[in-house]
């Protein structure tokens, strides 16, 4: 395994290779990529299907003087083997390793940096432009899966591509996101690519290309854009934006891309290449599991087969409730940006259809429709991860929040996202969103409490947002049906007299070992779960801060405007001056590792409170002797 890849250094190695050397080089680069995974885990399926669209990239232009920006990024694994690093591959996602998306500051070939959709084309007509204007003559190439035209920045991009002359953009065409693809863009993607007379072409030009090559194979390549212009639509879509279209072709014909690729290099105008490609090519179980495969830890390289599973996830909690609640209430609704499988809403699906809106990579547009439906009596749970909600912020507040609407925002990954690094991350919600009036936000500290604040939301007469955690929680049993919770009241989980200490969410047990600890030394500590964020309970705060010499706040969470800071300006506001020690994350993006091993690095634990804490402990045990 590696023969030809194990000789390439640098991007320009490949270009002395043949195209059937290409082809041997194409097999090696998926079985290096299935092995290399099995062991890390990432997002194969993905990768699987661009390794021919890659080579070809990499074959006819020349990084990093020319500019490759891929949207989203997940899919720059190839890129990366072929860019100087392919020896620390079997380090992607890992501790110090490899990042799994691209990032500037790991290679000069990674000119943008990328982990959310939609973001490709903006950026590369920016790079594109800023060329211009210093006279430059390098070549700016996206690369965007169909999925990315389902989000509205993509069209905002399209919508300005006057603002330059020449400008490569590849539509990889898969037919999936995470999930498969929805909407009328997906459909009349697909209406091209089944239209028999551009079938017919196709072979056509595949043909001419293996007796003559060059240009003439892309004269026929347009013939099959003609076609598809004149058969499906009265214009291209792409075209009324200003792209001239070609395809589409057969993403895996290494020969084809080349000789296409050389000749849209020279045409000085804005030009879109439509490529057919099969998500997971290579690998049978990437091919049958199109969205296990998507991106997945471990696995076995033979089978595809995963560990076992084990207790529920938070995801899969919610998504339970969800269901039980779409039982009993007609109005519910639940609805995603093209992230079934991550929120686990596909396994609210089956339940209840007619209750189900996936909307495609289009969060800002989620939030808006989901206020829309609230206006006619219905209850909408938008399932969204922390750090793609972000995107939706000014709809929150001026759709949502302003109004007063009953949307309920189901922020997964609500903390670390591990081994997905900085881009996926969900460490700020709480500062974006508790500053929006009207809105109540909740963190549960087990799986059973969950689902009490999803039934909350559902009874609340207004915006509320629930944050869990990626993965498992403690493996709390759910109740039959969840009870509602009394908006802004914490609970106490251990009285205490000296100190008291709230553990937000996950983060509640390590406020329990922090009372042990103190105990141990002769200290009394209340153990609080706060359950809301907004509003606080201040008259808890009030009885506790009075009678304490400090109190002690853990979040998953930055600190700058999170929990800890909430608890000062209650604090301020009632006139106590209580000290706060603060234990969370510091103000800077965290790196991709394992949740443990950046916790302990960036002082989420009970030692740095410890530390923290110090200055109180002396003083608080002097009097305790004294009396």
């Amino acid at each position: 395994m590696g023969k030809l890849l194990d000789t390439i250094h640098s991007p320009a190695d490949i270009k002395r290779f043949t195209i059937p050397q290409l082809e041997s080089l194409a097999q090696e680069i998926r079985e290096r990529l299935i092995f290399t995974l099995s062991r890390t885990g990432g997002h194969l399926g993905p990768n699987l299907g661009v390794v021919e669209l890659t080579l070809a990239m990499h074959y006819v232009f020349d990084t990093p003087q020319d500019r490759f920006v891929f949207d989203v990024s997940h899919q720059a694994y190839i890129h990366k083997l072929l860019t100087g690093r392919r020896e620390k591959m079997d380090t992607i996602r890992q501790p110090g390793g490899l990042n799994g998306f691209m990032l500037r500051t790991e290679s000069e070939h990674d000119s943008y940096g990328a982990g959310h959709a939609g973001t490709a084309l903006s950026a590369a007509l920016g790079m594109a432009v800023a060329r211009d204007m210093a006279g430059g003559k390098e070549h700016v190439i996206a690369m965007a899966g169909d999925a990315a035209f389902t989000n509205g920045i993509s069209f905002e991009a399209l919508n300005n591509l006057e603002q330059t002359k020449r400008l490569i953009v590849v539509l990889n065409d898969n037919e999936w996101s995470i999930d498969r693809n929805v909407g009328a863009i997906a459909k009349y993607l697909h209406k091209i690519v089944t239209n028999e007379h551009v079938s017919h072409l196709h072979g056509s030009a595949q043909r001419l290309l293996e007796k003559v090559g060059g240009k003439a194979a892309v004269n026929v390549v347009r013939r099959a854009e003609e076609a598809a212009k004149g058969l499906l639509w009265p214009s291209v879509f792409f075209e009324e934006f200003g792209l001239t279209y070609y395809g589409p072709l057969d993403g895996h014909n290494i020969g084809l891309l080349i000789e296409t690729f050389k000749f849209l290099k020279q045409q000085d105008k804005p030009v879109i290449l439509h490529a057919i490609t099969q998500k997971g090519r290579g690998f049978q179980p990437a091919l049958d599991k199109q969205k296990k495969f998507h991106g997945l830890g471990p696995y076995d390289p033979e089978t595809g087969e995963t560990k076992p599973a084990g207790q529920k996830t938070y995801s899969e909690v919610f998504a339970d409730t969800l269901v039980k609640l779409a039982n009993e209430n007609d109005k519910l609704v639940a609805i995603t940006a093209a992230m079934p499988n991550g929120t686990a809403l596909d396994l609210f699906r089956p339940h209840h259809p007619k209750k189900y809106f996936d909307v495609g990579i289009a969060e800002e547009h989620a939030v808006i429709f989901a206020a829309g439906m609230a206006t006619r009596g219905y209850r909408p749970f938008c399932a969204i991860y922390s750090t793609f909600l972000q995107r939706a912020f000014d709809p929150i507040v001026h759709d949502v929040c302003l109004q007063n609407l009953p949307v309920v925002f189901c922020m997964d990954r609500g903390g670390l996202s591990g081994d997905d690094g900085a881009t996926h991350h969900g460490l700020f919600d709480i500062s974006y969103l508790r500053g929006i009036p009207n809105i109540v936000h909740m963190v549960p500290k087990d799986e059973d409490e969950l689902a009490d604040m999803l039934y909350t939301a559902m009874l609340h007469e207004g915006p509320s947002a629930v944050r869990y955690p990626r993965g498992t929680g403690p493996g709390a049993a759910v109740k039959t049906h969840p009870k509602a919770l009394p908006i802004g009241k914490a609970e106490v989980v251990r009285e205490g007299d000296d100190f008291a200490i709230f553990g937000l969410g996950a983060l509640l047990p390590m406020a329990g070992e922090l009372a042990d600890v103190l105990e141990q030394r002769g200290y009394s500590a209340a153990v609080i779960n706060p359950r809301f964020v907004k509003p606080l309970d201040k008259d808890l705060i009030a009885a506790y801060a009075k009678r304490v010499t400090a109190i002690v706040t853990f979040e998953d969470h930055v600190l700058m405007g999170g929990f800890g800071s909430a608890m000062l300006e209650a604090l301020s506001e009632m006139q106590i001056e209580t000290p706060v020690v603060r234990i969370g994350w510091p103000d800077r993006f965290i790196e991709h590792g394992k949740v443990d091993a950046l916790r302990a690095r960036h002082g989420i634990s009970v030692e740095a409170a410890l530390e923290k804490l110090a200055p109180w402990l002396p003083t608080k045990r002097r009097l305790a002797i004294s009396h």
